[in-house]
């Protein structure tokens, strides 16, 4: 049985910060002095690089002109935009003791996401080749994570009411021939903000990563990132 999962809201955090607590507390993970979580937050805006180079769109200093951050990051994937309106998701977990793979811990995340996309009326699924989340030839939801002696960092980044307009600034996860969409564009003024949709998307984790039915965790009380 896998061990529980708990998961916090932590608000809108600099980015740069949250990745060193991410650091840090796989570190505890790994030396089982703490519990697995999920973190789920919004940004600063700022342009994220994975492991791989990214091509194309405004150089870091370009980006820093328009108030942008740029870092550069051990995740997979390419480069992808967070900023206030997206519910970015931190998973931080041992992978076995949930019985999954590097690859099943993605598949894991998505069907998270499209389950929580279902709940919200909208038909979602997966593009051979492209990880995330898609309607149609849009992403909704990118997905990058980094593993270290079994132990999950990074996540998931869910567009809900975010500006869509800086991914134009840069080639997103290297889509050449599709877009990126939010739950604003496709919902209007019904769309949930990140505050308002991390309950139930911590739910639908949960659920898909403990392989069993539960309730909707009670909203966890804001904790400040250490």
């Amino acid at each position: 049985m896998p061990p529980p999962l708990e998961w916090a809201w932590l608000g809108r955090v600099p980015y740069r910060e949250a990745l060193e607590a991410q650091r840090a507390r796989r570190e505890a993970v790994i030396a089982r002095t703490t519990p697995p979580v999920l973190w789920l937050l919004e940004h600063d805006p700022v342009v994220t690089e994975g492991r791989r180079p990214a091509s194309g769109g405004l150089s870091p200093e370009a980006l820093a002109r328009l108030g942008i951050d740029h870092v550069s990051t051990e995740r997979g994937g390419l480069a992808t935009y967070h900023g206030p309106g997206q519910l970015v998701g931190y998973l931080i977990c041992p992978i076995d003791d949930f019985g999954l793979t590097v690859k099943g811990t993605v598949s894991a995340l998505e069907d998270a996401l499209i389950a929580y996309l279902a709940q919200q009326r909208l038909q979602a699924g997966r593009r051979p080749g492209y990880p995330g989340v898609w309607i149609g030839r849009e992403k909704i939801a990118a997905l990058g994570l980094n593993f270290r002696m079994g132990v999950s960092m990074h996540g998931f980044a869910l567009n809900c009411t975010v500006d869509l307009a800086p991914f134009g600034y840069i080639v997103p996860c290297g889509i050449t021939d599709g877009g990126v969409t939010s739950l604003e564009r496709l919902l209007g003024a019904s769309a949930p903000t990140p505050r308002d949709a991390a309950p139930a998307v911590a739910a639908s984790v949960i659920r898909v990563l403990l392989r069993v039915p539960c309730p909707d965790p009670p909203l966890a009380r804001p904790l400040s990132v250490p």
